[in-house]
């Protein structure tokens, strides 16, 4: 029998009708401040957006673009994601100060003090109490890095006396406090912009976790690293991966589920970890270069945490004007971290 071209788009057309729908697919861009080689982009990012595509069946592709690639300046990373620019971000929580004074808790010196994995833990178990800091957005995961640790160009640092004077970078106002309390002048920059600063002098150091190092190859820049006993740092940053809220709101729920199931506990613990390793590997590459790896003794880390312990009423006082309860988040925050800490 022969057919027109008429019948056979007939019936072509009843047969596609007769398919079952392909499945919609949800592209969503993430946009961030590091380099693509960054250990948060490779061994964080990377594996998280291909865990949100194996879930969906496809459904969901996460399009990550590092090093600012789609325009600004890291500290416009927030806005991006809440006025829609962008629909997600991995970001600083203190590029923006004062903009999170909730979740600043959980970078003050003595409340975090070296345990990635019961900070990212707690601050999940504390959301409750902290989530009015993320206004226009929905948090897929709220993370730290390992802690602050001292990094100098040519500053052997053992006391707080050490480091009277000196030009340091941090990203955040705690940190900025923190290095105020040790008699230090603090220079807030966004990280990129570290290395030239250290080469030009225009700081002496850094407080920065080791896992920089390797991403901006610190070890070039600096003679020494310089930690507490037991690990223990002078306080963290606080990262989030967030979703504009809209974005968010017009994703079906099955897909908001998928997001939240790889948002959860076991892949908190998995991330802190992550970031225990790279600053581990961030430490060995600066000591394979013939960097100084100093750990303070048990006194000497007695000295510093007793110079930084008045950073914490100082933000007490900051946030309390604003209505912010911060004696009760600090002493939630220490309790809910050591209880995380202990059922590790």
């Amino acid at each position: 029998m022969i057919h027109s071209k008429a019948n056979i788009a007939a019936l072509l057309g009843g047969v596609l009708l007769a398919l079952p729908v392909t499945a919609q697919e949800f592209t969503l861009t993430l946009h961030h401040f590091l380099g693509a080689q960054a250990p948060a982009h490779i061994q964080m990012l990377e594996p998280w957006a291909e865990r949100i595509a194996e879930a969906s069946d496809g459904r969901v592709r996460i399009e990550i673009y590092p090093s600012m690639t789609l325009g600004g300046r890291p500290p416009e990373l927030i806005n991006q994601v809440r006025d829609g620019v962008v629909d997600m971000v991995w970001t600083l929580n203190g590029y923006t100060p004062g903009l999170f004074p909730r979740s600043e808790v959980f970078e003050l010196p003595n409340v975090f003090e070296n345990d990635p994995v019961a900070i990212n833990l707690a601050m999940r178990a504390m959301m409750a109490d902290i989530e009015e800091d993320f206004a226009g957005t929905e948090v897929m995961f709220l993370h730290t890095h390992a802690g602050n640790a001292i990094q100098t160009g040519s500053t052997d640092v053992r006391a707080p006396a050490d480091l009277v004077g000196l030009d340091l970078r941090t990203p955040s106002r705690t940190g900025a406090w923190a290095i105020e309390a040790l008699g230090g002048n603090a220079i807030a920059m966004p990280v990129p912009e570290l290395p030239q600063a250290l080469q030009r002098g225009t700081v002496a150091g850094a407080l920065i976790p080791w896992e920089i190092i390797a991403p901006l190859q610190l070890q070039e820049q600096t003679d020494f690293q310089i930690e507490g006993h037991d690990g223990y740092r002078i306080g963290t940053s606080v990262f989030q991966v967030s979703m504009n809220q809209a974005r968010w709101e017009e994703l079906p729920e099955d897909i908001q589920q998928i997001f939240r199931d790889n948002s959860d506990e076991a892949w908190l613990a998995e991330v802190g970890q992550i970031w225990r390793a790279a600053d581990d590997y961030g430490i060995g590459l600066a000591t394979e270069a013939g960097n100084t790896h100093v750990t303070l003794t048990e006194d000497e880390t007695a000295a510093f945490r007793d110079a930084l312990e008045p950073v914490v009423q100082r933000w007490i006082d900051d946030v309390t004007p604003q209505g912010v309860n911060g004696a009760a988040l600090v002493a939630n925050a220490r309790d809910t971290i050591a209880a995380q800490a202990s059922a590790q």
